[in-house]
């Protein structure tokens, strides 16, 4: 999605809602802005089942906009599209959270594919291939690749739910909810921050190159799975598939690198 500099007529309405904080001018905003909603709520609804309705999806994001307009400061200088599609995004994962809208098997079976993923490589040394995955399952490569498609759904948005905790209940903490409060100044806190992120670079780097570069079109190039089947001449499913296990993978890096900074 392409932003386009912020320019005077929309820096004035900024500064408006800054200094009066009316109602008219806050309306203005969310109107002005509401196509991104739309934007992230479509990149979501790829590949969730047919029974999530995209307009509870919109509906959820909305409030993800409203409180994106309400906390942005003009001053520190980030693009507001870049501010509210994260707010954005995170509202609409809250909301398909309190649907429970995955069914517990499948998240059962999302979690032993991870945690077979994580064990491969650990054994190997590099990422296991899907023959060695299956092979280790005791499933053929159909029934692997079938497998895929069941747990995709549960994977499409997990760049933003990456950090597992572990507890009596399965709980998820997006990697953005770590981001350090703009007015914060622990600098422990930042020190972790910078770790999480660096340990999330290094294990996409390592990740195959097909699986690397489906993940850097989807999530930094904003392609949709069609787009970037279109561009890798293959099915929308096999980049599903694709997608779904480089996400297995870095979940089941990042799980591995959390455990043991707690047993250090």
């Amino acid at each position: 999605m392409t932003v386009e500099p912020m320019g005077s007529e929309e820096r004035e309405l900024w500064q408006e809602y800054f200094r009066t904080k009316s109602k008219a001018a806050r309306e203005a905003l969310i109107l002005k802005y509401a196509p991104l909603v739309k934007y992230v709520a479509g990149r979501i609804a790829i590949g969730l089942p047919p029974h999530v309705d995209p307009d509870d999806l919109i509906g959820f994001g909305i409030f993800g906009l409203i409180d994106a307009v309400e906390k942005y400061d003009l001053e520190k200088g980030i693009k507001f599209e870049t501010y509210a599609i994260a707010r954005i995004r995170g509202a609409i994962l809250d909301g398909l959270r309190s649907m429970d809208w995955v069914p517990r098997s499948v998240r059962q079976k999302a979690r032993e594919l991870e945690r077979v993923c994580a064990n491969l490589e650990r054994k190997l040394g590099r990422a296991a291939t899907d023959a060695e995955i299956s092979a280790a399952m005791n499933l053929t490569l159909e029934d692997f690749y079938r497998l895929l498609g069941e747990v995709s759904c549960t994977t499409l948005t997990s760049l933003d739910e990456l950090w597992l905790l572990h507890g009596n209940e399965e709980e998820t903490v997006r990697v953005i909810d770590l981001v350090q409060d703009a007015e914060g100044t622990d600098p422990i806190r930042q020190v972790e921050i910078e770790e999480v992120k660096r340990e999330l670079a290094e294990a996409i780097a390592k990740l195959p190159e097909r699986e690397r570069l489906v993940v850097a079109l989807y999530y930094y190039e904003g392609l949709t799975l069609k787009e970037i089947g279109e561009i890798l001449q293959i099915s929308e499913s096999r980049v599903s598939q694709i997608h779904t296990k480089a996400v297995l993978r870095l979940r089941g890096r990042l799980s591995r690198w959390k455990e043991s900074m707690l047993t250090d």
